[in-house]
């Protein structure tokens, strides 16, 4: 028996992947991939492109179901749930390619996701949504079209969305991509702010020093495959990594 002053931690992992494996025809797109990660953390995904990354994540939010292997959110199997069940259960997700309702004002595409993300009314989530604005630099923009948006104003518009709907992980695909090094370091430093309230964040991204400044653990996928997970300085010092990112910046 353990001494009474003995503390142990009892925290859940908010996400397990347990042997996720889909294939599509003969191609392999994740091959038996296990995964916890803890509550708060901020988790990094790098791979090459076609290793998966992004089929990992249609997987976690139910875009597409997996072959075998078991998903668990908050202690409950979440692996045959559809993507608006796991929503409203607190996954937020945004895009690589940001996909705003183009003839809506930023305000009124926060809204409405604000609104069905979470099966609330509009009037409800309205105070919230204008804090969200603030937080994401979009303030300014609230009444402007989102169809008239640049390229920075769209990332930051689908982080918003993200936001929106209260979640309690949130899933980012390459949002700095695209974005000139002073748009990402701004993006990035509002990604910070947003893990630092206490959001488990996991982020896809091809800009390694933007995803390095945020994360605290590394996961490197291949051809579907997990070849290594670390901290980001273990990760990057690996050989095997650095032959996989052969001529991308590190």
């Amino acid at each position: 028996m353990r001494p009474a002053f003995f503390l142990e931690s009892i925290a859940m992992p908010i996400l397990e992947l347990d042997g996720i494996s889909k294939k599509f025809g003969a191609l392999t797109v994740a091959e038996q991939i296990s995964l916890a990660v803890d509550e708060g953390e901020a988790l990094g995904i790098i791979g090459p492109n076609g290793a998966g990354k992004s089929t990992l994540f249609n997987l976690v939010t139910g875009n597409i179901a997996p072959d075998s292997g078991r998903i668990r959110f908050l202690g409950n199997d979440v692996t045959g749930a559809p993507p608006m069940a796991r929503c409203l259960s607190g996954m937020g997700r945004t895009f690589q390619i940001p996909q705003p309702f183009e003839k809506l004002t930023v305000f009124e595409n926060l809204l409405v996701a604000g609104a069905f993300g979470s099966r609330k009314r509009e009037a409800e989530v309205s105070d919230r949504c204008a804090e969200i604005l603030v937080d994401t630099g979009l303030i300014d923009k609230a009444n402007v079209v989102a169809g008239s948006l640049s390229l920075l104003q769209r990332k930051r518009l689908e982080l918003a969305r993200a936001l929106a709907t209260e979640p309690k992980l949130l899933l980012l695909d390459e949002i700095a991509g695209g974005l000139t090094e002073g748009e990402c370091r701004s993006l990035v430093a509002t990604i910070r702010a947003i893990h630092a309230r206490g959001i488990t964040v996991i982020w896809i991204e091809h800009v390694l020093h933007a995803l390095n400044s945020v994360v605290e653990r590394l996961l490197v996928l291949h051809f579907g495959k997990v070849i290594g997970a670390g901290r980001p300085e273990e990760i990057m010092a690996s050989r095997e990594v650095r032959e996989i990112y052969l001529g991308i910046e590190i």
